[in-house]
């Protein structure tokens, strides 16, 4: 029989009410976490995110603000080498090509906006290195505007749901826009980023303690624990 028989009808709102609770124990999202230890700028932001790209949070965070706490605005980067930011930054991955891309990043906000890097999606996507995941959860978090990031947790955990059905994380984008309430746009990857990590994880997703297992269709999970 097929499992979505003894499932609950499945309502977002509940779940993220329970999910909220389920992930009070883990480390937070590294960017949520960064904001809440000041480092909330839209710069500040936007630069933490690319020095996350391919580095897990546990090292992303410490490294971000390691580079802050040295040049916390656009004006104050800009008067850096892309060898003294590449040393800042040097555990994470590709930090070369990261650390010509924010002095790139730094001067082209001093240039061309003021030195002060604008709420605006198409300025941050016209940058260098900077793609929709970083752009939309910088202008969430430091601006409050209404939009989606989609990273492998979201994509993996809402597809896993059932409550979208897309094969790439654009896609899961493109297919919340449609679904999810906007109300929850920025908070699915505080919530899903530790969500994904501790407990819906890629193998084995601890189901027999996961506080949705109610609604979620288990959407190509073949083993759990």
């Amino acid at each position: 029989m097929n499992v979505s028989s003894f499932k609950q009808p499945f309502d977002i709102d509940l779940v993220l009410r329970r999910i909220r609770e389920a992930v009070g124990p883990f480390p937070k999202a590294a960017m949520f976490e960064l904001a809440d230890l000041g480092y909330g700028a839209p710069f500040e932001q936007l630069i933490a995110c690319i020095i996350s790209i391919r580095t897990r949070d546990e090292e992303s965070l410490p490294i971000a603000r390691r580079l802050l706490d040295v040049a916390r605005t656009p004006a104050a980067m800009a008067q850096l080498t892309a060898d003294e930011i590449d040393q800042l930054i040097t555990p994470s991955t590709f930090h070369e090509r990261k650390a010509a891309q924010i002095l790139a990043i730094a001067q082209q906000i001093v240039g061309q906006h003021g030195g002060e890097l604008p709420c605006d999606e198409e300025v941050l996507l016209s940058f260098s290195g900077v793609g929709v995941k970083c752009a939309h959860l910088a202008l969430g978090i430091a601006c409050g505007q209404p939009w989606i990031s989609v990273d492998i947790h979201v994509h993996r955990v809402t597809n896993r749901w059932g409550y979208v059905e897309a094969s790439t994380p654009e896609r899961t984008m493109l297919e919340l826009e449609k679904t999810l309430p906007r109300a929850h746009w920025i908070e699915i990857n505080r919530l899903l980023v530790p969500f994904g990590k501790h407990i819906c994880t890629g193998t084995l997703p601890r189901c027999s303690s996961c506080p949705v297992l109610d609604m979620c269709r288990q959407v190509g999970v073949e083993r759990h624990r």
